[in-house]
């Protein structure tokens, strides 16, 4: 199984447009340092095929910027899309509207996920005209066996209720936002991308624990990371994200981990955007690493 990083950033990437603080000042300054909307692309042995694992508004230049995800020699369009959503959030779904050109869309989500971008953006009125798209649950464990895509098992993990703010009145669910498990059945290893976590279960607990590599939410550094640079008057936690450090952070839980951990979707706030930052060596002492856009890991 093939991982290959599309992003690594939260929403409005780094830099933000609209944003000069350090993290973005210094994105400008250095364009190494640039990071597009957390995403994730998935290719098993033997397929043709990627999955993608949310869908950004730079989801096109995404697909642009690496050649093996482009079409084939002589192709008018890319036949078939797969995408698997983590959660309903503007930020991992708006490139479902960049994807209109392939001939069809499939798309993975979990209920409310599913209600709130076709009933409540209306996607599906929007996308009839220019593609044909499917919806397709995506399994919680226990409750339906994996589905099948391109030679790989995909699930769920709920983490969270937390709903984007468009549906902010919608019904509770846990589902809102989950961990997408995948498995390459004829390899036996498993990959567990959870960009946004909330609270840490114990059925997210296990799936850390059964999986090869994890890529965990790394939107903020600690829990007051929000408030002292004043984006929010809100904590991490509050907002939906455990921070990476701290007694509320996920650090030291995944420093026990055997599995390749890597932390993704950072915000622009986050000191980790900068590589000279010493956040970084008190990572690297726990085994831990930062996700970096364009990486690849085979496993």
């Amino acid at each position: 199984m093939l991982l290959r990083t599309l992003g690594t950033a939260a929403g409005g990437g780094v830099p933000q447009w609209n944003c000069a603080c350090p993290g973005c000042t210094g994105a400008r300054r250095h364009p190494d340092r640039r990071r597009r909307h957390d995403s994730l692309a998935v290719l098993s042995e033997g397929a043709a095929t990627w999955c993608l694992v949310n869908a950004g508004p730079d989801t096109a230049e995404q697909i642009e910027a690496h050649p093996e995800l482009r079409p084939g020699s002589g192709q008018r369009r890319t036949p078939v899309v797969r995408i698997i959503l983590t959660d309903a959030e503007l930020d991992h779904t708006l490139g479902l509207l960049r994807l209109r050109e392939a001939e069809h869309l499939e798309i993975f989500a979990t209920r409310p996920v599913r209600e709130a971008l076709r009933e409540r953006l209306g996607l599906d009125h929007v996308l009839t005209p220019y593609t044909t798209a499917t919806w397709r649950d995506l399994p919680l464990p226990g409750m339906a066996p994996a589905t099948e895509v391109a030679g790989l098992r995909i699930s769920a993990i709920p983490l969270s209720t937390k709903r984007p703010r468009y549906a902010c009145d919608a019904p509770v669910d846990d589902c809102w936002v989950v961990a997408v498990r995948i498995e390459d059945p004829g390899h036996r290893t498993t990959a567990l991308y959870a960009p946004a976590l909330a609270t840490w279960s114990d059925a997210f607990e296990k799936a850390v624990a059964e999986a090869d590599c994890v890529f965990l939410d790394g939107t903020f550094w600690d829990n007051e990371e929000p408030r002292h640079t004043g984006i929010s008057g809100r904590t991490a936690t509050s907002m939906g994200h455990l921070p990476v450090a701290g007694a509320e952070g996920t650090a030291e839980r995944l420093a026990h981990v055997a599995a390749r951990c890597l932390y993704t979707h950072l915000n622009n706030t986050n000191p980790l955007v900068d590589p000279t930052a010493p956040q970084h060596a008190q990572l690297a002492a726990l085994g831990l690493e930062v996700a970096q856009d364009g990486m690849l890991i085979s496993l």
